[in-house]
């Protein structure tokens, strides 16, 4: 996977990163938004791609006509079976903003961990998760 798309939580090259494909074939249901994921690129299925997950099955995305992040009136419900996906950095993504909602059958799993270069060594954890005590 190279590319700007998922600039900076991921760099362009350079990075190798683990990937966890078992975990989601075993618990499809367990996707969360703000989960980093892998799939096929719905527009070559040659390529893996990587994204972040915005939005799951029945929400209600807002989506500008021009891809930019500003307020909108239109909105798209993302189907059964299908998910809502973006690139980290905005601007320099093709994602679900270009080729609307992504079937869930294209995903391969979910990325887990950053181990080279060792001086960004991460485990990646879903920021949208938290602790309640």
């Amino acid at each position: 996977m190279t590319g700007p798309s998922m600039l900076p939580t991921l760099a362009n090259s350079g990075e190798m990163v683990v990937e966890n494909r078992w975990s989601y074939r075993c618990t499809p249901g367990k996707l969360q938004r703000g989960d980093i994921i892998t799939l096929y690129s719905p527009l070559d299925r040659t390529r893996i791609v990587c994204k972040r997950v915005i939005g799951l099955p029945g929400d209600v995305i807002c989506v500008d006509p021009t891809g930019q992040y500003t307020p909108s009136t239109e909105h798209v419900v993302v189907p059964k079976g299908h998910i809502w996906i973006m690139g980290d950095n905005a601007d320099y993504s093709r994602d679900s903003r270009s080729y609307g909602p992504v079937s869930m059958g294209l995903i391969r799993g979910y990325l887990y961990a950053r181990i080279w270069p060792l001086k960004d060594l991460t485990i990646f954890r879903n920021p949208t998760t938290y602790l309640d005590y």
